[in-house]
């Protein structure tokens, strides 16, 4: 589909060597989900829910077609919808979230932030983040820890983890 820019598929696999112990019974966000690759591969990974939030109606019905055809059931979810509106809207908190928005629009600066402090992420969750190469490391927010980053061509990909919870809370 014109202006999807899938990831790239080295980069997936590198991606899900990273998580090769996180992705099975997980409940994950894939929250630009455009082809759907990253959600997709996650849900093959015996992930237990992949929830894909995509705002255009071509990619999200894409998206649902492939779901039908995978014979996804109820573990994949197609959401039609830009990512602010979604994320207005706090639902259970993910245990895995997938964040590769479009280049160009500052997109990690603006959502990061959001994820945070709505409470979308489960303690100790993980987040995939993926920006221009250029940009380097994105700017985590307080008490997120960068437990991975590569280059790859024009994208830069990380893995970063959320705080655990306190004990007794």
């Amino acid at each position: 589909m014109p202006g999807l820019r899938p990831t790239p598929d080295r980069v997936r696999e590198t991606l899900f060597n990273w998580l090769q112990h996180d992705v099975a019974g997980a409940r994950c966000l894939d929250l630009f989900a455009g082809s759907g690759a990253i959600g997709l591969e996650a849900l093959s990974r015996a992930a237990a829910e992949v929830v894909f939030v995509e705002k255009v109606p071509v990619a999200a019905r894409a998206l649902r077609e492939q779901l039908q055809r995978l014979r996804a059931g109820t573990r994949g979810v197609v959401v039609e919808v830009g990512a602010a509106r979604f994320l207005r809207s706090p639902g259970a908190p993910f245990d895995l979230v997938f964040l590769d928005p479009p280049f160009g629009e500052d997109a990690l600066a603006q959502y990061l932030p959001q994820l945070a402090t709505g409470a979308w992420i489960k303690p100790g969750g993980l987040v995939y983040l993926e920006n221009e190469r250029t940009a380097g490391a994105p700017h985590l927010p307080a008490g997120w820890e960068l437990l991975k980053s590569k280059v790859a061509g024009e994208v830069g990909y990380h893995l970063a983890r959320l705080p655990a919870a306190a004990p007794g809370g």
